[in-house]
């Protein structure tokens, strides 16, 4: 069951909603502004769940993406990735690293969180 949320956006306001749709609906949650932040959030914060973007600097959500699965500690832990890249490849790439969903900017809060629910 998923509980604890991290949230992974360089963007503060997009960071910002997700956080608050994430809390009002009685979520935990933590967040991170890259790549390389979230890997060091997952070891402190232990989420159940990461909503991840793609195109942040230093290091990109694919590649962190990517950094999880290949950490024993950290390979189970779900990540959605919210982004505005809407191709079809990056669709198919984030499959193929294990994303377990994808979710197109704009985005609706219903949308975001039918995806969570269904996790």
């Amino acid at each position: 069951m998923v509980r604890n949320i991290l949230v992974v956006d360089d963007s503060q306001v997009d960071r910002s909603r997700l956080e608050k749709l994430m809390a009002d609906a009685g979520y935990q949650v933590s967040s991170a502004s890259n790549g390389a932040q979230a890997l060091e959030a997952v070891k402190r914060s232990k989420p159940d769940l990461i909503l991840m973007d793609v195109n942040m600097p230093e290091m990109d959500g694919f590649a962190a993406t990517r950094g999880l699965r290949g950490d024993p500690a950290t390979k189970d832990i779900p990540v959605v990735l919210v982004t505005a890249k809407d191709q079809k490849a990056d669709k198919a790439w984030g499959q193929m690293l294990g994303a377990k969903g994808y979710i197109t900017k704009p985005y609706t809060d219903d949308q975001v969180l039918s995806v969570v629910r269904g996790l």
